[in-house]
């Protein structure tokens, strides 16, 4: 079983208020690929973050996390494979220590005390906490808490990381460890942002929705450096490419 793969096969998703989230997205993601996923505010980023995990099923087409598909029946197999890091760690940490908000994951596997304690510990070494394990949550800052949840997901040894927003709101130090951390992740990632310049460093390919549809999909690099097709989509180049005369170059070209 290749449990790292994600299939979308014509998903369609639309709200009780008649709104339509998703409309007929599909694509697949390899083993390893990291992808961004970007859009503008209502674009569907977030409904898609949702179907993958089956926090919501579309009501056409189907997802697939390797050979499964995404369901009420295979949703506890599913999420062994898949996890999810909210853009609100608040969401996430609920517990009176982070080590208790990192063990909850694997003591939900009924694993031993002594496997508990090993997966909290290399998790929390993975991402440079240790020090923080008898903390509680609410005392974190924002960089922290963002970390401790990364822990409580890397805990579960997921096949797929899926995060949401993972730089907003951090200081530029906060960031650059968090980028560094997710770097580390060798399996399949994806990732939604607006912070485009992270999406350029941290991932190979990257899909653009635009009103629930896909408005493309490609190298990353490719993507984000297309000002014309970022403007369709409400979005701008990264920061990082703003100046730079190669793209004014091939803009030049590309309107000549």
């Amino acid at each position: 079983m290749s449990h790292h793969k994600v299939e979308l096969k014509n998903v369609s998703f639309s709200y009780a208020d008649g709104h339509q989230a998703l409309d007929n997205i599909s694509f697949l993601l390899g083993h390893g690929e990291a992808v961004g996923i970007v859009g503008a505010n209502g674009a569907g980023k977030s409904t898609l973050l949702s179907v993958l995990t089956g926090i919501q099923f579309p009501q056409k087409g189907e997802v697939r996390i390797g050979d499964l598909p995404v369901n009420k029946k295979t949703l506890s197999q599913v999420r062994r494979s898949v996890g999810l890091v909210f853009q609100e760690p608040d969401d996430q940490l609920f517990m009176t220590s982070v080590y208790d908000d990192v063990a909850f994951g694997p003591r939900n596997y009924n694993l031993d005390e002594e496997e508990v304690r090993l997966r909290v510990m290399e998790a929390l070494e993975e991402v440079g906490i240790t020090h923080l394990k008898d903390r509680p949550p609410y005392k974190l800052s924002g960089g922290e808490k963002r970390l401790a949840a990364i822990a409580a997901v890397i805990s579960m040894k997921p096949d797929i990381l899926i995060m949401d927003e993972p730089t907003a709101s951090l200081d530029p130090k906060a960031r650059r460890n968090i980028m560094k951390i997710l770097k580390g992740f060798n399996h399949t990632k994806i990732i939604t942002s607006h912070d485009l310049d992270m999406i350029m460093e941290m991932c190979t390919r990257t899909i653009v929705l635009k009103k629930g549809r896909i408005a493309a999909d490609g190298p990353t690099m490719d993507i984000l450096k297309d000002e014309e097709l970022m403007e369709e989509c409400g979005l701008e180049i990264p920061l990082a490419l703003q100046n730079c005369p190669v793209c004014r170059a091939d803009k030049r070209i590309k309107d000549g």
